[in-house]
């Protein structure tokens, strides 16, 4: 059997090794006689699971000790509702920068819990962009401000953090978290579905300043109260065990790499590679601004529909998965999450060389 190169923008590959050692524990893990998979969450072997993939993501990401750091489930989809139940509580206000579609949902949700205030929005040129400081329009008085910080879809990011002269900035981390180093300190809340960089899929992340964590709305339910979660360290009911398990291994990986230095060194050398290519191409292009590119996901098209979906039909029968673009978009797209190795972008951009030189 031979692995193919996975592009998919989630879920998406994990490292070999994650996967192998994984796999030697399937059946027995630790002497236990048992699968991570059948075992009580409440048992003593469980609880050391958990207890260390928690400390290994606070040494990777630099968690201070007073931020709290949840494994909840529900997809990060889930925290669209969830922040708005535990944050817009004092003034009942938070604004919003809606720069792809992930934002907008965000921003769709926290609309039925109190005044959702648009800050900025790059939707007027199809989200190429991230909006910029000075396009920024906040509210003194916002409870606080939410952000995507990398946009799956369109393959933009953050290359600044927007000052809010003290709001809380509360960021959705999905497809770029553990890719790079970050100072939590500069956030209330970072929020991450683990099924892209961090896990399989069924387990999110929440890093919480402890002061944040306050009353939600009233008639909030107990599984979407950060308090009661935090109360029971994430284990008011069963958690997602087993995905938690691979994030700790996940995370064994990451510090092997050089941890987050090494992790964002990699993923630059890699981007640098496509987006080099795709600068001198004559067949394809990325409408992405150069300030703003993906280091995580790399959008691209050749400007006619038919090509696009003939380059995706011989990818995939060249061993490459997943390279069509987000049905809204269309094109085609390249997630290389960390798991990525640089031998898959290597052969992508050598394909693509190759069909550029057989279609322009």
């Amino acid at each position: 059997m031979s692995r193919i190169f996975n592009f998919s923008a989630g879920p998406s590959m994990l490292p070999v090794s994650v996967l192998e050692k994984a796999a030697s524990e399937m059946l027995d893990y630790n002497n236990s006689g048992m699968s991570v998979m059948e075992m009580s969450h409440r048992s003593k072997v469980y609880d050391k699971i958990i207890k260390d993939t928690e400390r290994k993501l606070r040494e990777v990401m630099g968690i201070p000790d007073n931020y709290k750091v949840l494994f909840l489930q529900g997809g990060a989809t889930l925290q669209f509702s969830m922040i708005p139940m535990n944050l817009m509580t004092k003034n009942r206000k938070a604004d919003y920068i809606v720069s792809g579609s992930f934002s907008g949902k965000a921003y769709k949700e926290a609309q039925k819990y109190g005044e959702a205030h648009l800050a900025a929005t790059s939707k007027a040129d199809n989200f190429s962009h991230i909006p910029t400081q000075e396009e920024l329009n906040l509210s003194p008085d916002a409870d606080y401000l939410h952000i995507c910080e990398n946009n799956t879809i369109f393959g933009t990011t953050y290359n600044y953090l927007p000052e809010t002269n003290g709001v809380p900035i509360v960021s959705d981390m999905s497809s770029c978290i553990l890719s790079k180093p970050v100072d939590v300190e500069k956030y209330g809340v970072i929020y991450a579905g683990a099924q892209k960089n961090m896990g399989p899929a069924g387990l999110t992340v929440v890093i919480i300043r402890e002061d944040l964590v306050g009353e939600p709305l009233d008639k909030t339910p107990v599984m979407m109260r950060f308090d009661e979660m935090v109360a029971n360290d994430s284990m008011y009911n069963t958690p997602p065990t087993y995905a938690i398990y691979i994030l700790g291994l996940v995370l064994d990986w990451v510090e092997s790499m050089g941890g987050l230095t090494g992790m964002e060194a990699h993923n630059t050398k890699k981007a640098a590679l496509l987006y080099d290519y795709l600068d001198q191409s004559k067949l394809f292009k990325t409408n992405v601004v150069k300030e703003n590119r993906s280091l995580m996901n790399v959008t691209f098209m050749t400007g006619n529909e038919e090509l696009d979906a003939k380059f995706v039909k011989e990818s995939a029968e060249r061993g490459f998965s997943n390279l069509k673009g987000h049905r809204s978009v269309g094109g085609m797209r390249a997630s290389i999450y960390n798991a990525m190795p640089m031998e898959g972008v290597e052969a992508l951009v050598a394909f693509m060389k190759e069909f550029e030189e057989k279609n322009a």
